[in-house]
């Protein structure tokens, strides 16, 4: 009985999680996060290296978060994956906005006739010094406390 219970809870994890992991995959494919990021680097060429890069993190993410492996040296490789993973939440974020039209709105109501880069890099500078002091700093942001 306790054989058929793992089965099933096996069965169950890993169907939910090719669910789930679909649904990923399609939600950046319906934002065109790969392609508007090949378009605007000129690297149309390069499209296929960044769907298996996608997949390959994905993978590596997913694996090294259910096995959890102990790396000595892991410490030094935590700002390499910070890095790639603020890298794609940025791009993921700001294919998101484009694709629901954000900025252009934005910028009709306020009325912004020049200094579109500022108002980007704005958005984005924000979101990484928010992050900084959340990831950095302990109990900075303590929902608890409010």
């Amino acid at each position: 009985m306790m054989f058929a219970k793992h089965v099933l809870s096996a069965l169950v994890g890993f169907g939910s999680g090719m669910l789930i992991s679909g649904a990923v995959f399609a939600f950046i494919t319906i934002v065109g996060v790969v392609p508007r990021l090949a378009q605007k680097t000129n690297s149309t060429r390069y499209i296929k290296v960044y769907e298996g890069a996608i997949m390959v993190g994905g993978i590596t993410g997913a694996a090294a978060g259910l096995f959890m492996p102990e790396w000595s040296w892991g410490f030094w490789l935590l700002p390499v994956i910070g890095l790639a993973s603020g890298v794609f939440y940025g791009c993921l974020a700001m294919s998101l906005a484009e694709v629901l039209n954000v900025i252009p709105i934005l910028t009709r109501r306020v009325r912004l006739q020049r200094g579109m880069f500022f108002l980007v890099m704005a958005i984005a500078l924000g979101k990484m010094i928010g992050a900084l002091l959340y990831f950095l700093i302990p109990g900075f942001y303590d929902p608890g406390s409010m």
